[in-house]
């Protein structure tokens, strides 16, 4: 095969927390979660002209010809796997990575800048995100274009041009109803549904009235954390219906123990709380330096 470079589009996914699916359910229940993930998205390389180029145990690249189709590709791998049923309670997702640029490919392996930025690209996207370079953005059909965004806090100098990456909407959007909407009242658990967050001197009680909370180093969370290795922005508690999701938004993590169970560690992933337990920022609860919260549902 030719050793001469060309210019293609690159996708880099990523199956989101497979090392807490390991820790979690065991190697075999894991492992065919993962699986499952990996042939959905091959899936949807395979429809839009796509050639799988390189594969590991929870994560791929494929070669298109142009940044279109590539695109169109990993927003159909990212609805193929959302479309996943939970694995004990784990929203299966991937992290993707598209870009254009030049590639060499040589005894069937591809190397070369498109390679290496969009693996970087999928190690900025959080669980279920779809993130685009500058120069991807620009090739992209004026219907593409206007389902990006530019995320400010994710710009990485490394990147190609001005460092400026975007975010690709995939999520389709929810269809107009053809008669008046009435709106559906919560049920009574959704009703009480309630979350205590103790940390230090903040104690939080989530509810309807009261949705979300915010804990990170930064003065404007509503809970301050004060672990020198958390995120200024770490993490968010968020009310979806009739659950509390934990979101990790940081650089080293959050570890999370369920009562009665074994600790997990999350990184740019979701995970829905259950019972009560405790939540340490940065570092493991059994460590020095440990910094707890503690949640409990009432």
């Amino acid at each position: 095969m030719s050793n001469s470079e060309k210019s293609a589009s690159l996708i880099h996914a990523a199956v989101a927390g497979s090392s807490r699916l390991f820790e979690r359910l065991g190697t075999t229940e894991a492992t065919h979660a993962v699986e499952r993930c990996m042939k959905r998205m091959v899936r949807g390389i395979d429809g839009f002209h796509g050639r799988l180029v390189s594969t590991a145990r929870d994560e791929l690249s494929a070669l298109f010809d142009n940044a279109n189709d590539a695109c169109q590709a990993a927003i159909a791998m990212q609805r193929r796997v959302a479309d996943l049923p939970p694995v004990s309670g784990i929203q299966l997702a991937i992290r993707v990575g598209v870009h254009h640029g030049a590639v060499v490919e040589h005894e069937g392996e591809v190397f070369g800048e498109a390679v290496r930025v969009a693996e970087s690209l999928a190690g900025l996207a959080d669980a279920g995100q779809l993130v685009v370079s500058d120069e991807t953005q620009a090739l992209l059909t004026p219907q593409l274009q206007l389902l990006t965004r530019r995320l400010d806090s994710r710009s990485d100098p490394e990147l190609p041009g001005d460092g400026s990456v975007f975010e690709l909407i995939w999520a389709e959007p929810k269809a107009a109803p053809r008669h008046p909407a009435v709106d559906k009242p919560p049920s009574a658990r959704e009703r009480e549904l309630r979350l205590c967050i103790r940390y230090g001197h903040y104690v939080k009680l989530l509810d309807r009235h009261r949705p979300s909370v915010a804990m990170g180093r930064d003065a404007a969370c509503e809970i301050t954390v004060h672990n020198r290795r958390a995120s200024r922005q770490h993490a968010r508690i968020e009310r979806r219906g009739g659950s509390f999701v934990l979101i990790d938004l940081s650089t080293n993590g959050t570890f999370v123990t369920v009562n009665g169970e074994q600790e997990l560690f999350i990184r740019h992933e979701q995970f829905v709380l259950r019972g009560s337990g405790v939540i340490s920022f940065a570092a493991s609860a059994g460590s020095a330096a440990a910094d707890i919260a503690e949640y409990e549902h009432l």
